[in-house]
């Protein structure tokens, strides 16, 4: 049951709350990397919406758009053009609610609205473009909300979440910070490389329950199996410590670091510690079978090898670090702030592994699927809400000024 409710910031009072410091921070790490590429799709984006403005050439259809103020409503908008040769448009049939998404709605974070929202989605593939060889009309897929190509150094490195072809942080639902991609709240999501970013589904897993492979699955997938194999070989009661919200009211959704948690249980680990100031939280975390704690109750605990911060705060990987046993690994989201004290002396004498940053989608979702298939992981035990996609503007207006961990929305 929802014990907390958020009430959403307008315009004025966004910009007011925002850290000047944190706007300049992201416009640097925006903008510092291919600038002239992310001007560019810019440029492209604002020039084809004024065309369609003056003189409507494209079909029409619905986007759920996020305005100011926790406004959520269907908007007419163009359709995704057809797809070139590498491309593919595709028909979003389970969408699933982000962690990011709830302070983004509310004006709680950096990014300007109006946007379209939107990003966790499994689709159905209507057109194909003519080099298009992996997907067909008619394919169930994972649409990865990151863009990327598939050709380019990152990308065959596996760095997809980096990839060169497209501006730097390119991703669906993100509005103008995200380059303007759209979001999967809609009728239909352009697709710029098909082979590249489409995953098939596997037959016998249901779209509701493969929505959010798509982002925080993976996010939660990532903190944990690149460390926990090895951590179990040295000693396999490595105990996995997940740090979620500090304070009691807190806008971030819990699912990033519930997934991770199940990741834990299908890779092995017998003891996982989840702790969040939440009580209905650490009630979500008990029923699937991870032992909850109340932050008070860390200073009492060991250290552990393996520590996961999905806080999103600067107090989070302090306390993830001090958490942290020697020669153990952090694994952490990172935050929207712009900079953080991270205790340097601390990670030396510990021989301490610290890694902030974005998940590389794309590369990890086959993996996901895996395990989702084999029945080891199962995403859908943290969906809270399943509900028919007509009722976006109700349903995720409920979702946005309460603390429901994961909303999913569906067609038909």
């Amino acid at each position: 049951m929802s014990l907390s409710r958020f009430r959403p910031y307008g315009t004025v009072r966004q910009l007011a709350t925002t850290d000047p410091r944190d706007m300049a921070a992201a416009s640097k790490a925006l903008f510092g990397w291919n600038a002239g590429q992310r001007v560019s799709r810019l440029r492209e984006a604002a020039m084809a919406a004024a065309r369609e403005r003056v003189r409507p050439g494209r079909e029409r259809m619905r986007a759920l758009v996020a305005g100011p103020g926790g406004r959520l409503a269907w908007r007419q908008v163009p359709a995704p053009p057809p797809p070139g040769p590498l491309g593919a448009t595709v028909h979003p049939i389970a969408m699933a609610t982000c962690d990011l998404d709830r302070p983004l709605v509310l004006g709680r974070t950096p990014f300007p609205l109006p946007l379209q929202l939107g990003h966790e989605c499994v689709a159905e593939v209507v057109a194909v473009g003519s080099q298009v060889r992996t997907v067909k009309v008619g394919d169930r897929v994972v649409v990865p909300f990151e863009i990327n190509c598939g050709e380019c150094g990152a990308c065959r490195a596996g760095l997809t979440g980096s990839c060169r072809a497209v501006p730097p942080v390119s991703m669906y639902g993100f509005g103008l910070l995200g380059g303007h991609w759209g979001g999967t709240y809609a009728d239909l999501v352009g697709v710029p490389f098909a082979d590249a970013m489409l995953v098939p589904l596997p037959e016998g897993v249901e779209p509701a329950a493969a929505a959010s492979v798509a982002d925080t699955v993976c996010d939660g997938f990532r903190h944990v199996a690149p460390h926990l194999p090895r951590l179990l070989e040295r000693d396999p009661d490595t105990e996995v410590l997940i740090i979620g919200a500090l304070p009691a009211r807190y806008p971030f959704s819990v699912s990033t670091a519930l997934y991770a948690g199940l990741t834990a249980q299908a890779l092995g680990a017998r003891r996982i510690t989840f702790c969040d100031a939440r009580g209905q939280v650490r009630e979500e975390a008990a029923r699937l079978g991870l032992e909850a704690i109340h932050p008070s109750e860390l200073r009492r605990r060991d250290l552990a090898p393996l520590v996961v911060d999905i806080s999103g705060t600067p107090q989070g990987v302090r306390t993830a670090l001090a958490k942290t046993a020697p020669d153990g690994v952090c694994s952490s989201v990172g935050s929207l702030h712009h900079s953080a004290r991270i205790p340097v002396s601390l990670l030396f004498i510990r021989n301490i592994t610290l890694h902030i940053g974005r998940a590389h989608t794309r590369t990890l979702i086959p993996r996901v699927l895996e395990l989702v298939t084999a029945k080891a992981l199962r995403p859908e035990t943290v969906t809270t809400r399943l509900a028919d996609l007509d009722d976006a503007p109700e349903v995720l207006g409920d979702h946005m000024t309460s603390d429901t961990t994961k909303t999913i929305l569906t067609t038909g």
